[in-house]
């Protein structure tokens, strides 16, 4: 998996690929059939381990805000960590790959695209729920959260510090929609100086 991570998947040869996993090219084939299946198999891999955090944020938090801030904050110290590749696996491997890999980069294409999709929904929701504004477009909410999460990838491939990439997550964060309040919070909330008030003045 790693090779493949650091090297991205046409960079990766056959050699590297015998070479970290200490068996022979004929071995490669019997047990995986291509490079290509192999490679899909890492990323079945990678998906279910270190890229799992955004699932896993989608379903544990109470609220979409929380879910999306503790994916983006989750990922400033994974995609920077010394003991595997920096980047995300998912955007990182199929870039700037030829045309004999469009099958791989379309499966790629694809899984981020259903990453995209758990996002939409579970704004969605909060739409729906009044966590977030009636009017919000929850598919380019959806879509600019994933831009800063494949944005934080590349500055990570480059070197960037979980520090650097943190202060991106909360200049993010501020660009989320707040909800309208409800006429009835609003009364209320106009009410209670006006109680104050009444009781200083007595």
């Amino acid at each position: 998996m790693h090779v493949f991570w650091e090297r991205g998947y046409e960079a990766a040869s056959i050699a590297d690929l015998t070479a970290a996993m200490g068996i022979t090219p004929p071995s490669l084939y019997t047990a995986f059939g291509d490079k290509e299946r192999l490679f899909l198999d890492a990323i079945e891999r990678y998906a279910l381990g270190p890229g799992s955090a955004g699932s896993r944020a989608l379903a544990e938090e109470p609220t979409a805000r929380s879910a999306i801030q503790r994916w983006l904050e989750e990922a400033a110290d994974e995609l920077t960590r010394p003991c595997h590749p920096q980047g995300c696996m998912m955007v990182m491997a199929t870039t700037n790959c030829s045309v004999a890999a469009e099958r791989v980069q379309t499966a790629l294409a694809k899984r981020r695209a259903a990453a995209v999709a758990n996002l939409q929904s579970r704004i969605q929701t909060a739409v729906e729920d009044g966590e977030l504004p009636a009017g919000t477009d929850a598919d380019s909410l959806a879509t600019f959260y994933a831009t800063v999460y494949q944005g934080m990838s590349m500055q990570a491939k480059d070197g960037a510090t979980p520090a650097s990439l943190l202060a991106s997550v909360e200049m993010a964060m501020r660009s989320w929609p707040v909800a309208d309040v409800r006429p009835s919070e609003s009364a209320a909330a106009r009410a209670k100086p006006a109680k104050r008030l009444a009781k200083a003045g007595a």
